[in-house]
């Protein structure tokens, strides 16, 4: 299916909210109320791992509710497109994660059960969760449409032996970053790496640097300004650590995800990279142990605002035209108590995003602190605006392109990222 925006699909979602659904909830069925889908991102270092973690507690579920969970877990590269045919076929499961990024995107539609008091007091009430994670939910001003599932936040990995050896401390600005990354740049070895061909993970990146520079992609009224010059220098320092300082294999603009990345620097081939906090269970099946690496928050340019990642994390939500309502919001209710969450947030390395609990994904103190300060402190949410999802779609791919020249040896300047950005901009006006 051809991405599209969400809110475009707003109306023939409306209508296939009167049609059937992909519920096995019918009234008709003698099972009726007893069963759930449920679609869950990626969040271990497989499929299968997600199944292996996520069985269990769904078992857990049955047994204390005699409700059976029919468990499928979708790839990053094909959730968003999954949930889109969902939304316009009627065709859905009851219950569903999501990139917390698309969660305005997302409500525009109209195919999801809002939040309101009712349901949130059902699922343990709002106040149960952390406040930044569930600024996440939705619109401002309106009942959400999701809950927060788990945390994740951006962090400058880096290789603590390569460091030491090159007799470099962790860097706390973009220039020393660049620095300690030119430094480690030798051979075959590479300061850096990035999911340079990741639609979504350039489009983060995009935002946070454009953050730093004290620019956003909306204005106030939700209308795209994607070509202020603060965004255009973010994106320009960005594409600089393949292009100009030369510290990222060309060759990462072939990484559609941040695995690759991740596997780099597990296997000691790159010192830093940035990924998200539940990098930490891939890392360690590569090989790494904990105490080979640290992290530190992504350094912002000297003079620059303080804004390391973007509210990073999955939320859960509820189609609209579950036969099961009562059931899918008993099941949020679990999948969000204090006790599931202490089962899946240490195999998946999630952040808590429930107030006052202590972060499980690692035995290590001092980095549960680092990503903490970093979630809670030095986050802000991607634009909470329909158009979010065409953002991350065309500017990502907008930079991917970008990267994929740079690879093959041509130039970027800022007039071709403003040029990239105009069409991308345009692109987003004309689906609104």
């Amino acid at each position: 299916m051809k991405i599209r925006s969400l809110a475009a699909v707003a109306a023939i979602a409306a209508l296939a909210l009167t049609g059937c659904s992909g519920s096995a909830n019918d009234a008709s069925d003698p099972s009726a109320g007893k069963t759930l889908t449920y679609w869950a991102s990626n969040q271990g270092t497989s499929l299968d791992n997600d199944k292996e973690v996520l069985t269990p507690q769904l078992k857990k579920f049955e047994e204390e509710t005699g409700i059976k969970v029919n468990l499928e877990v979708i790839g990053w590269n094909d959730l968003q497109t999954r949930i889109q045919t969902a939304v316009t076929s009627g065709q859905a499961p009851d219950v569903l994660n999501i990139g917390n990024t698309w969660a305005a995107s997302l409500q525009s539609t109209g195919a999801f059960l809002p939040f309101d008091s009712a349901a949130l007091d059902a699922i343990g009430g709002k106040d149960k969760f952390v406040k930044t994670a569930m600024d996440t939910g939705g619109v401002p001003g309106e009942d959400p449409t999701s809950v927060p599932l788990y945390g994740l936040a951006y962090g400058l990995y880096y290789n603590k032996a390569m460091f030491k050896d090159a007799g470099l401390t962790p860097p706390t600005t973009w220039e020393d970053m660049v620095a300690a990354a030119k430094k480690l740049t030798t051979g075959d070895k590479h300061g850096f790496a990035l999911a340079a061909g990741s639609y979504t993970e350039n489009s983060h990146f995009a935002f946070i640097n454009a953050a730093q520079n004290g620019a956003d992609f909306f204005d106030a009224e939700g209308k795209p300004t994607f070509t202020e010059d603060g965004i255009i220098d973010g994106i320009s320092r960005y594409l600089d650590l393949m292009q100009t300082d030369k510290v990222v294999d060309p060759g990462n603009a072939q990484y559609d995800n941040a695995t690759r990345a991740v596997n780099d620097f597990a296997n000691g081939k790159v010192a830093m990279m940035l990924t998200q906090s539940n990098a930490n269970s891939s890392i360690s099946s590569q090989g790494m142990k904990d105490d080979e690496f640290g992290v530190v928050a992504f350094p912002s340019p000297k003079g620059g605002t303080e804004v390391a990642t973007m509210v990073a994390g999955i939320n859960m939500s509820i189609f609209k035209n579950t036969k099961n309502k009562d059931g899918a919001l008993e099941f949020v209710k679990f999948m969000t108590s204090e006790t599931t969450q202490a089962a899946l947030d240490k195999p998946f390395a999630a952040l808590p995003v429930l107030a006052g609990v202590t972060p499980s994904f690692t035995d290590d103190a001092e980095l549960a602190k680092t990503f903490s300060d970093i979630y809670e402190n030095k986050s802000r949410p991607l634009p909470l605006v329909p158009a979010e999802d065409q953002f991350e779609s065309t500017v990502g791919k907008a930079m991917n392109q970008m990267f994929a020249t740079i690879a093959s040896g041509g130039t970027v300047t800022k007039e071709d990222i403003k040029a990239a950005l105009t069409t991308a901009q345009q692109a987003v006006e004309a689906a609104s």
